[in-house]
């Protein structure tokens, strides 16, 4: 299994290699060639799957499905330490299916306004190398590295291929996210200086550090984490580069590029500094109910469709942020059910999006409408994401926010009270800002005309991310029974 797991890796970095060399008049068989390399990800990620034994797994620290551990730069105790376990699995699999989708979205589709089509691909796969490396990442050091390696590559793809704005929008990207790569440095060097060590095997659970170091690196890594996820109120690099960016960029960034963030608030702020986790935890919750009311509020003023999906996420992201910050198996498991419901839920939608601004050459939601008139299908698989995306029971969305509302209850006493009961307010202004959209979109007077017409390329990329919402919200054992094991581990580490 150590093989899959470096093949993991290996094969989009070497697919971006491939096609770096190859010359610009093949632009369309280097797509090919890229969605080849894409598709080929996924084959060691399924191969991973079958490496779970609970029966072999220790409760008392986590213990990876698979792992691969070198020493890397001995000098520096840097260790070259990859491992997957249930909690970094299924954004490991979201990571390589969006990736392949969106690779092979751009057979057809290569916005215009944008360099060659070969270069989008390569970067796109260079993206899927540092998230994957982030996700897979069992050493402090590492992490950062691979945290760091997804910045460049998302601002050319933002900047080179994006709207009018793209510049400016790409360039507030990198200010904010090279803000909380500094903190983030600086939360690593604290943790690994003074425990000795940046394994995060042997952190998880404090490894003795004192309260003190624990509340300092907390702090240090959360609002590092808090900027890539992006969390209210450091979000406001978000609605600009979402709008911005192309469709494939769109769907990455929303789908899992955001997701570094909790994922890192989980494993490293969490699991690494427990102490301070704790002692922050009633303002991590309050911060997560303002961005879900602050977020619903914002949504109902958007007059744009790409910028309304775009705050969603941040009022969704801060479902997620409750569910953690409760510190309960309960919001744990309601944090990561709510990581890869988002990813699918709003990958599709911004595929969505895309698909209409390219026929309406618009955003605007005066200017779209009568949707379910022009174009019944499209505006068909718009309602279903839209309805998933307000938490209907039996779609995904429903499950992560639903029990991040429970576990805030089982917290008990009256802050946490308070604090379930506005963040289930904040799910009805969902519903009632996605309904809006709807009433806008598909049901309200024809405006811009729009071709009923979906594309074979479309139907490929929108398909798979239907079907699993559908799946997971039926059966949100997909997920859970991976991530189970891990969060009694990590619940029962801090004890």
């Amino acid at each position: 299994m150590t093989v899959a797991l470096i093949a993991v890796l290996l094969i989009p970095a070497l697919g971006a290699a491939v096609l770096a060399v190859f010359p610009s008049r093949l632009d369309h068989l280097a797509r090919v060639v890229g969605t080849v390399f894409a598709v080929a990800a996924l084959v060691p990620i399924v191969v991973l799957a079958f490496a779970r034994d609970d029966a072999r797994f220790s409760y008392s620290a986590l213990q990876p499905w698979a792992e691969l551990d070198v020493s890397w730069v001995p000098a520096l105790h840097l260790d070259f330490h990859l491992g997957i376990d249930g909690v970094s699995y299924p954004l490991v699999a979201l990571t390589g299916l969006l990736t392949a989708l969106c690779c092979a979205y751009t057979l057809w589709r290569v916005p215009e306004n944008g360099g060659s089509g070969r270069t989008l691909v390569a970067l796109l796969l260079v993206l899927e190398t540092g998230i994957l490396g982030t996700f897979l990442a069992l050493d402090l050091l590492l992490f950062f590295l691979f945290f760091e390696v997804v910045l460049l590559p998302m601002y050319a793809v933002i900047a080179g291929w994006g709207g009018a704005d793209r510049r400016r929008a790409a360039r507030k990207f990198v200010l904010y996210t090279l803000f909380g790569s500094v903190l983030l440095l600086l939360g690593v060097l604290t943790v690994t200086v003074a425990a000795g060590t940046g394994d995060l095997t042997q952190l998880t659970g404090g490894l003795g550090l004192s309260r003190t170091t624990q509340q300092v690196a907390f702090v240090l890594l959360a609002i590092a984490f808090a900027v890539k996820a992006p969390l209210w109120p450091l979000h406001t690099w978000l609605p600009d580069a979402h709008t911005q960016a192309p469709t494939v960029g769109s769907v990455i960034l929303a789908g899992v590029l955001l997701k570094m963030g909790t994922y890192g608030l989980i494993r490293v702020g969490v699991g690494v500094a427990p102490l301070g986790a704790e002692w922050a935890a009633p303002v991590l919750g309050i911060l997560a109910v303002a961005a879900v009311l602050a977020g619903s509020l914002i949504c109902l003023r958007q007059t744009e469709l790409k910028r309304l999906i775009a705050y969603s996420s941040v009022g969704h992201m801060g479902f997620v942020l409750l569910g953690i910050a409760t510190l309960t198996a309960t919001g744990l498991q309601a944090a990561l059910l709510g990581n890869v419901a988002h990813g699918l839920i709003t990958g599709l939608l911004f595929f969505l999006a895309g698909a209409i601004k390219d026929r309406a050459h618009t955003g605007d939601l005066a200017d779209l409408g009568g949707l379910r008139e022009s174009a019944p299908r499209l505006a068909g698989i718009l309602g279903f994401a839209a309805i998933a995306s307000l938490g209907l029971p039996g779609l995904a969305g429903f499950w992560g926010e639903a029990f991040a509302v429970v576990a805030a209850v089982e917290r008990g006493g009256g802050l946490w009270t308070t604090l379930a009961a506005l963040a289930a307010i904040g799910g009805a202004l969902t519903a009632a800002y996605f309904l809006r959209l709807l009433r806008k979109v598909t049901h309200g007077p024809v405006g811009t005309p729009v071709s009923p017409t979906i594309s074979g390329a479309e139907w490929l990329a929108w398909s798979p991310l239907a079907a699993l919402t559908l799946a997971v919200g039926v059966a949100p054992a997909l997920v859970l029974a991976a991530t189970s094991a891990p969060v009694r581990a990590l619940t029962e580490a801090w004890r």
